[in-house]
């Protein structure tokens, strides 16, 4: 009961805070609004403050950004939703900023002392102040005792409580918003905070964050001149990781990058091939490229780090996103359209003819224009838009994908204001389709597809002894063919085998 009202009282905080940015009920949407909804908005402008941002979407994350690390994670996932929120709205809330002062140094080294088993001075030569320091946690360059120097992260002390707190006054807002507010339920506002939740249970666990590291450092192995610091595991912990310190220019640093005399333009292209490459080749990426977690060595080295957010694709998704980039880049909208239905994302009862005139109205508009005219990531969500028409479902780690297409096209265009990522993306795309839809895709299909006949094979045995148990309960009046069980499930499931049976075998004979 205590509990409740204090989530309810926090939650009420919450709502002033988002009032006071014009952020509960935005004026940009009044016309949109209820006619109660509007006088509640023109209310609580009364309160809002004077200097606040035009955009709707950056007024909402200065104020998620004063409510603490849950509000502002909420507020990541959110920007990744434009497919909702609208375009406009997802910009500027891509622009929340997870910056905190630093906890004090004594508190950071009784951390490591305690998760490491050791005194700093006795693991570390050197060990400076934070030089980052965000909701969750903070970096501090330290010095080995071979003499490399290693970036140490530390978990907030009292974090996990504040986010406890937190995520049950999130969960309150969210059965509140479905029970008052129905046109809210499209954003599925529980099944949303459940997200935001399990996603700062993984950031608050370093270990999860080492591993993620250490895979994308391998997709990254892929790419030209795209790298992720290596993870020193021994003095890696749940609330500790150290990974290679590396010595870059911040992306996020225009002025220092333009004074470096990195190729600017190079770079750009190294970003979009980092990672659409990652993505398509190995199935992952960093889903998180801002300038800040991007930095630039001396020889044009593209480094990334802050690796807690990871995107994964499967493969039947990486064939369906390389089908519709292949399209849209060769103007085959025929090709697009089929590889939306063959990946079951609209339903069967539409038209491909029609979905492919859809596609068409969205990319023909952007022949003949300049590259910096015609975002990719403009072409994606504007893609995205006409789900609706044809009941189309995206799956997550698509829109998740979108997102982070939008945040390295607005960076590569930082780096270079004419940079075509159409072009960029191409020889990614081209070399993908080549080796997944040539010979050597076909055959890993195959053996893909043998491999699943030959595992409904090997459960053909217990089907049978199962088949013979009914007969025999049936043949003792155990079971009755009326009233008893349905029996259709086992009869189809027998079908089913004994069909997979037979085309395993005769796969079998064919490689045979």
């Amino acid at each position: 009961m205590i509990s409740s009202l204090l989530s309810f009282l926090r939650l009420i905080r919450a709502v002033f805070v988002l009032a006071r940015h014009d952020a509960v009920l935005p004026q940009e949407y009044q016309s949109m609004h209820p006619p109660l909804a509007r006088v509640l908005g023109r209310v609580s402008r009364l309160f809002a403050i004077r200097d606040r941002a035009d955009n709707p979407g950056e007024r909402l994350a200065r104020a998620l950004e004063k409510l603490g690390p849950s509000y502002v994670k909420f507020g990541q996932v959110l920007a990744t939703r434009g497919d909702l929120i609208g375009e406009r709205f997802a910009r500027g809330l891509a622009r929340l900023q997870d910056k905190m002062p630093a906890f004090d140094e004594d508190e950071a080294r009784a951390v490591i002392n305690r998760e490491l088993g050791a005194p700093v001075d006795e693991i570390f030569e050197d060990f400076g102040p934070a030089v980052a320091a965000a909701s969750i946690a903070q970096v501090h360059k330290a010095r080995l005792a071979d003499g490399r120097w290693v970036a140490v992260k530390i978990v907030r002390p009292g974090i996990a409580d504040r986010i406890a707190k937190d995520i049950r006054t999130l969960s309150l807002g969210a059965a509140l918003a479905e029970r008052f507010a129905p046109a809210s339920k499209r954003l599925e506002p529980k099944l949303f905070v459940e997200t935001v939740a399990r996603s700062l249970q993984l950031e608050t666990d370093l270990r999860l964050e080492a591993a993620a590291g250490s895979e994308l450092s391998e997709a990254a192995s892929a790419v030209a001149h795209y790298r992720i610091p290596s993870v020193e595991w021994p003095l890696s912990t749940k609330s500790v990781l150290t990974t290679q310190w590396i010595d870059g220019v911040a992306l996020s640093n225009g002025d220092a990058l333009r004074d470096s005399g990195i190729d600017r333009k190079a770079l750009a292209t190294t970003l979009t091939r980092a990672f659409l490459g990652t993505a398509l080749h190995r199935g992952v990426f960093h889903a998180d490229m801002h300038a800040g977690n991007l930095f630039a060595s001396e020889d044009g080295t593209l480094w990334a780090v802050d690796f807690g957010i990871m995107g994964r694709i499967g493969r039947a998704e990486r064939r369906f996103l390389a089908l519709i980039l292949h399209g849209f880049l060769t103007r085959n909208y025929k090709a697009a359209a089929e590889a939306h239905f063959a990946a079951g994302y609209v339903p069967a009862n539409h038209s491909v003819d029609d979905f492919a005139s859809a596609l068409r109205a969205v990319g023909e508009p952007i022949f003949g224009k300049n590259a910096d005219e015609v975002p990719m990531s403009r072409v994606l969500l504007q893609l995205f838009e006409i789900t609706d028409l044809f009941d189309m479902r995206l799956r997550p780690e698509l829109v998740m994908l979108q997102k982070t297409m939008v945040q390295c096209e607005g960076v590569a265009r930082s780096l270079d204001p004419q940079h075509d990522m159409w072009g960029a993306s191409a020889p990614v795309v081209e070399e993908w389709m080549k080796r997944e839809l040539g010979p050597e895709g076909r055959a890993r299909d195959f053996a893909e597809d043998v491999s699943r006949l030959y595992g409904a094979a090997r459960k053909l045995p217990d089907a049978i002894e199962d088949w013979a148990e009914v007969g025999r309960k049936l043949k003792a009046g155990e079971l009755k063919l009326g009233g008893g069980p349905r029996l259709r499930p086992w009869f189809l499931r027998l079908a089913w085998l004994a069909g997979a049976a037979a085309a395993g075998a005769a796969a079998m004979a064919m490689l045979g």
